[in-house]
């Protein structure tokens, strides 16, 4: 899902695993090899993250096929989530010392065997299985390739500007992210075997994007022997435990839009809206990340706090307008709703990784943004499997209210805990 990103001079944030990569040294001379690894890495980088929104479309599909209830899509989607934060402990971080082709290749690799696994007759034990796989390679792969991609950038055009990494960095994080539901989506209407064409479409693009990787030049000079190896340490009280606090759950109701639109959003559309195409699941889920990625270039120059009410405000829109579509059957008032929701959520975030970023200092940056990132992947989860249960009980309808209400709530307390707080934090952004 989605990373924060800086300058190639700064410390490098992934948005998706919220780990920082401190600056190695890249070579003094701009060459031709550098810009094309460089749009190579984008390339896989893109490849990567459109693949794990794969599934997305699709799983109304699989609940006919395998006949599994909604609560277990989103125990599917949990387990994604669980795999990246666990890559995010246990990985995320190796690429400083490993080298960034290091992570890259198993991480793909990964991502490969997955591709694989949903190639076979579908079955719940293996759903599972490759959506752990998936996350456990994006995890491992989105810090190593946001860095890869601002050394490459830095060595291809020595003292140039970071405008071209931030927005192609952006582009492949979530606006891969939205490509996968979306590809997903149409190949599952119009081609063959909708619930293996998407997959063999991406097993090849995965290949051809790991070929790209292994040609790309290595950024980080490994050291030998090899450092030794340590998980990434989690600590919530990086610049105060208030600034973490509010932050915190800035991330958290940021990643609830984000964790309900991929697990969620496609049995609204064929439950309450009542149309099963998978084409248009996969459309509502694009527009969500297609605006938090507009959201995060258009608000890169304002100030966190003012970026952190601007979004909740847009977010709890974009809230009430969920509501409104899924209470009135619409539509067109749904993909509104995705739209604006997602584009406040990509400001709230992005003003949550600026906060803690500069509220921890460079020394503890990687720690304090990992502890951020395990937050907002709670609110990835947790919000969805809430959800997931409620429908056992209660019709659909109110259970979107609840979680309206819920997040809303959430959101002005963020805003209202930001307005006492007094914290100098430069101009950031999210990114996948």
């Amino acid at each position: 899902m989605p990373a924060a990103t800086t300058s190639p001079s700064l410390p490098r944030t992934s948005p998706t695993t919220g780990t920082v990569d401190r600056p190695t040294e890249v070579p003094a001379a701009g060459s031709r090899r550098h810009g094309v690894g460089f749009w190579l890495v984008a390339a896989a980088f893109a490849v990567a993250l459109a693949f794990s929104t794969v599934p997305t479309p699709l799983y109304p599909l699989y609940q006919e096929a395998v006949g599994f209830s909604t609560l277990t899509v989103t125990v599917v989607f949990a387990v994604y989530a669980v795999g990246v934060a666990t890559s995010l402990v246990l990985a995320g971080h190796l690429s400083d010392a490993w080298g960034r082709r290091a992570l890259l290749v198993p991480a793909l690799a990964l991502e490969l065997v997955a591709a694989g696994l949903f190639l076979l007759p579908p079955s719940l034990p293996l759903l599972l299985l490759a959506r752990a796989l998936t996350g456990l390679g994006v995890g491992m792969l989105t810090a190593a390739a946001t860095a890869h991609l601002a050394e490459l950038a830095a060595a291809h055009r020595p003292g140039g500007s970071a405008r071209r990494f931030e927005l192609v960095s952006t582009a492949a994080n979530l606006g891969g992210l939205g490509v996968g539901t979306l590809v997903s989506g149409v190949l599952a209407e119009l081609a063959p075997a909708p619930l293996r064409t998407p997959y063999a479409v991406f097993l090849v693009l995965l290949v051809l994007a790991t070929a790209g990787v292994l040609v790309a030049p290595e950024t980080v000079a490994v050291a030998r022997p090899r450092p030794a190896y340590r998980p990434q340490r989690v600590r919530a009280d990086h610049g105060g435990r208030r600034v973490f606090a509010v932050a915190a759950g800035g991330a958290f109701a940021a990643f609830a839009v984000f964790g309900l639109s991929t697990s969620l959003a496609p049995g609204l559309v064929t439950g309450a809206l009542h149309h099963r195409a998978p084409a248009l699941a996969g459309l509502v889920v694009a527009v969500v990340f297609v605006a938090a990625a507009t959201a995060q270039v258009l608000a890169v120059r304002v100030g966190p706090q003012r970026r952190t009410v601007l979004g909740a405000t847009a977010e709890g829109v974009g809230l009430v307008l969920l509501v409104v579509a899924v209470q009135a059957g619409s539509v067109p008032v749904l993909v509104a709703a995705g739209a604006v929701a997602g584009a406040g959520a990509g400001a709230v975030f992005s003003a949550a990784v600026a906060t803690v970023a500069a509220a921890a200092g460079a020394g503890r940056r990687g720690e304090a943004l990992a502890s951020l990132f395990l937050a907002a992947y709670l609110g990835l989860v947790v919000p969805a499997m809430g959800m997931g249960l409620a429908t056992l009980v209660l019709p659909l309808p109110t259970v979107v209210t609840g979680f309206a209400v819920v997040v809303a709530a959430l959101l002005a307390v963020v805003v209202l805990g930001g307005r006492r707080l007094s914290v100098s934090v430069p101009g950031g952004r999210m990114g996948a």
